[in-house]
């Protein structure tokens, strides 16, 4: 069988007032009833040494008159002038008003008479208590010594005054003890307020420096660990700030560079696209390898333009200045468009209805199409096909192909850009932008771009809002 762990206290203040508050009351009742005990004893003590006195005293008024030997009558006086339940005792005489002699242990009988002193011990009949004295009864030799006489003297008190006493200081101590939970309850929360306000200060600051006020500051308050907890707070956070400023500078300055190279390349690219277009027109009449020569070159002038438009489109993202200019858009004819218009009809299957009209950009979602279709036909294999499904409030345009797939390896880092999952694929057309370039003009419109492995090939699902607000 399973045990069940009780649920302890929630919250930091929860788990402080419980232990404040049973430290306190611990402590409180652990003082009331030590006071209790400690004044109990004393008053049992004090019950007891009284009793004891006036028992000796009884006997020492008594037994001058006793005469020695001496004989029934003399015990019974004796019995008599002690008074409660006593029983006098000399040899075989026994003076006995219904005591109960077996109540005299053989402890107290041998102190008495060997020790020739007095002694008492405690007793319970009938759950009371009782005090059981005994002492011998001392004689004057003619020597002057002091002898005992033979006489022994037992006699029972009722304890029952004190006792009631002792209950008396014991309800006291637990009323004391019971008192106090409310006091200690309000000291907790005192304590626990004086300790909680840091913390919480601490939290709060921690929950605006999370959500990007990196001017979030805790001040200290006294001179306590909690105080230089929250010195070293601040300092953490003033570290953070300056870091993530010169982090912000960086990336502000690498975004400038990026914009700039591409701005200043692509006035000299294009004047290059245009004397390699020239070349290429006069590559009829050149031998073969310089032919190949200048092919090789026309190819990479149109990559590098290619790349140079991909930077400054990544740029205006990183710099937020990219423009949605939406129309109402028939996204089934706008895909089949974008594959006509690269050639790609005859290689790709297209599953579309009639007409799924949203409002998009036209050439952001031709890019899209573009980048997904292009890059399933270089890296996937056929058949390569386009699903565009048309629900209530989305489009969902899903890409397909039948090639090797995306291993794990790869789907986490597919939207990265400059990311080639062949490290030596590095001359081939594609710049590693296309697909980040894709999943920010989806997210551009308010929707997404997802990549999955479907065992059997790649798959990307392109999901975007019917109706897109302009930005």
């Amino acid at each position: 069988m399973r045990l069940r762990r009780w649920p302890g206290p929630r919250g930091l203040r929860s788990r402080l007032l419980a232990v404040f508050t049973l430290v306190t009351v611990v402590a409180a009742g652990a003082a009331a009833w030590s006071g209790a005990g400690a004044a109990s004893a004393a008053l049992v003590s004090s019950h007891q040494e009284r009793i004891t006195e006036g028992v000796a005293v009884r006997i020492a008024e008594a037994a001058p008159q006793l005469p020695y030997p001496p004989d029934q009558e003399s015990l019974d006086g004796l019995r008599r002038a002690v008074g409660g339940d006593t029983v006098v005792t000399f040899g075989d005489l026994v003076s006995s008003d219904g005591f109960d002699t077996s109540l005299v242990t053989g402890e107290l009988r041998t102190t008495v008479r060997r020790e020739r002193r007095l002694a008492a011990q405690r007793v319970t009949l009938e759950d009371r208590s009782w005090l059981l004295v005994g002492t011998p009864v001392m004689t004057t030799t003619p020597d002057g010594d002091r002898a005992p006489s033979g006489i022994e003297v037992y006699t029972l008190r009722d304890l029952a005054d004190v006792e009631r006493d002792v209950e008396g200081i014991t309800l006291t101590a637990t009323a004391t003890a019971v008192a106090a939970l409310p006091l200690a309850a309000l000291l907790t929360l005192l304590a626990a307020r004086g300790v909680l306000r840091p913390v919480r200060d601490l939290r709060d600051t921690a929950g605006r420096l999370a959500s990007g006020d990196l001017d979030a500051r805790s001040e200290p308050q006294g001179v306590d660990e909690l105080a230089e907890l929250a010195g070293a707070f601040n300092d953490m956070a003033a570290s953070l700030q300056e870091s993530m400023a010169a982090m912000e500078r960086m990336q502000a300055d690498a975004r400038r560079f990026a914009a700039d190279v591409s701005h200043e390349l692509r006035t000299p690219l294009s004047t290059l696209a245009a004397a390699v277009e020239v070349l290429e027109d006069a590559t009829g009449g050149m031998e073969a390898d310089a032919r190949e020569s200048v092919r090789m070159a026309i190819s990479e002038t149109h990559r590098l333009i290619r790349l140079v438009e991909d930077l400054m489109e990544v740029s205006r993202f990183d710099a937020g200045t990219a423009v949605l200019r939406t129309e109402e858009v028939d996204v089934s004819a706008a895909v089949r468009d974008s594959l006509r218009l690269r050639g790609w009809s005859d290689q790709v299957q297209v599953q579309a209805p009639d007409r799924v009209p949203a409002r998009v950009d036209r050439r952001r979602l031709d890019v899209v199409v573009a980048n997904l279709v292009g890059n399933a036909l270089r890296h996937g294999a056929a058949p390569v096909r386009v699903r565009v499904r048309a629900l209530a409030e989305e489009v969902h345009i899903i890409v397909t192909d039948s090639g090797p797939g995306l291993g794990e390896d790869v789907l986490p880092l597919v939207f990265d850009r400059f990311y080639k999952a062949d490290a030596a694929r590095t001359r081939t057309p594609g710049s590693g932008l296309g697909l980040a370039i894709a999943r920010e003009n989806a997210r551009l419109h308010g929707g997404d771009l997802t990549a999955a492995d479907t065992g059997s090939g790649a798959r990307f699902d392109l999901v975007l809002p019917r109706r897109t607000e302009e930005r």
